[in-house]
């Protein structure tokens, strides 16, 4: 990029006296614009780094993980703007390969905390795909903001949705090529996302189609070569098939469920009953990010702060434009969606509602994932944080919202509100 492009892109970072706020908190000003940042805050928290009370931190040093996506992108900017430090925290964010890697590091303890899959979390609970451990939900990251994309050369064979796969689909059954789909975690967000869809249109996930797990930043690479004919994930891999011209978008996560729940603030339930106030304190830091986030004239700045290579490691253009809710689905269609990635919304989006958790239940049981019906609301309410999410969303002023439950309607135009879970989950037809 030109040191044109470079200082256009400029004014959507915070300038402190023409530098931005991220190279001025790295360089010799560093503590004062610490303790200027602590003094801005609004009356009734606790800033000076707690200093020295029964809401200090207990642990301050913290390692926390992040997948190399857009929606990292309040983890990653809590430590950018200095808010971690704002609530007496010294956190690490650490850059992981893959949610499996996510997932065992933050089971024996490598990782304090994550930026990671929601369905993820619920699996590692009731020891699914791995180690069972007891998990904590602290706070939704984002809702929306994914997508399925296809290969060209599904293209050239006349699929550019739902239907006309199925149309292939059912005419190549029984020839030896198989249809091959790709999530990123087998109980996780992509990977419900990826089934849902399919069913919708008459397509069995584990039985019509192969399906195989790949990391996020690996999906397009192993599009080009072939591996695979569509895959599910999060921005910026769905943006990237268009601009490296491998894929096309054929739908996107808020077209299957508008205002879905994404990615959370998770840990485990012996961290938060450990470390409360620390917990707390990342609550807080990584709540201010997302305020921050949706303002939309902040997100030029984000979006070239986390395309560097030490965050997602994606062109900035390839991020930016479905941040800002620009949408090309690669075939000629460009819209501008109001459903884009959401961060906070009034805080809307960050409450852990229990009914985003048990959905993931049932669609793992409706998947064969679990063989019985757990007691799905003594599971989300052991899961999901509430009252600390509440107690940290108190003292920085976010909304909450009436009701630990919420209504959504799906792409089938079936409605989840979580009060017969065991119905639901086995109410599909297209089911293991």
């Amino acid at each position: 990029m030109s040191d044109d492009n470079e200082s256009k892109k400029n004014n959507g970072v915070i300038k402190t006296d023409g530098i931005s706020r991220r190279d001025f908190l790295k360089t010799g000003g560093a503590v004062l614009g610490g303790f200027a940042l602590m003094s801005m805050v609004s009356p009734g928290i606790r800033t000076g780094a707690w200093a020295a009370g029964s809401d200090a931190p207990e642990k301050k040093s913290l390692k926390i993980g992040f997948i190399p996506l857009t929606d990292c992108a309040s983890v990653v900017m809590a430590e950018e703007l200095g808010l971690y430090k704002k609530y007496g925290l010294d956190v690490t964010v650490s850059k992981e390969a893959s949610w499996a890697g996510v997932r065992d590091k933050l089971v024996n303890g490598e990782l304090d905390a994550a930026h990671v899959l929601y369905g993820l979390m619920y699996g590692v609970q009731m020891g699914i795909g791995g180690q069972q451990k007891d998990m904590a939900v602290l706070m939704c990251l984002n809702n929306n903001g994914q997508a399925i994309t296809l290969s060209n050369q599904s293209k050239a064979k006349g699929v550019i949705d739902g239907a006309s796969l199925k149309k292939l689909i059912d005419k190549i059954e029984g020839e030896k090529r198989e249809y091959t789909f790709a999530q990123t975690f087998p109980t996780g967000t992509h990977a419900m996302w990826l089934y849902y869809w399919l069913a919708s249109y008459g397509i069995h996930p584990l039985t019509d189609v192969k399906t195989i797990t790949v990391p996020p930043p690996q999906m397009v690479a192993n599009m080009r070569i072939g591996n695979m004919d569509g895959y599910c994930v999060g921005e910026p891999w769905n943006a990237r098939a268009i601009y490296d011209k491998v894929g096309f978008t054929a739908a996107t996560t808020q077209d299957i469920w508008k205002d879905h729940p994404e990615k959370v603030l998770g840990t485990t339930l012996e961290f938060t009953q450990k470390y409360p106030n620390t917990t707390r304190a990342m609550l807080m830091a990584v709540l201010e990010a997302s305020k921050y986030i949706d303002t939309l004239a902040n997100r030029p700045g984000v979006a070239k702060t986390i395309s560097s290579k030490s965050y997602v490691n994606a062109p900035e253009e390839v991020i930016e434009g479905r941040f800002l809710g620009d949408y090309d689905n690669g075939m000629g269609r460009k819209w501008k969606d109001p459903d884009y990635m959401k961060f906070y919304n009034d805080g809307a989006v960050n409450f852990p509602y229990l009914s985003d958790g048990m959905w993931f239940l049932t669609q793992h049981k409706r998947w064969k994932l679990l063989k019985d019906d757990p007691d799905y609301l003594a599971v989300a309410k052991k899961v999901n944080q509430i009252d600390l999410y509440k107690e940290a969303a108190a003292q920085v002023k976010v909304p909450l919202p009436k009701d630990v439950m919420r209504v959504s309607k799906l792409i089938d135009g079936v409605v989840w509100d979580g009060k017969d879970p065991k119905k639901y989950a086995n109410s599909f037809k297209i089911k293991v």
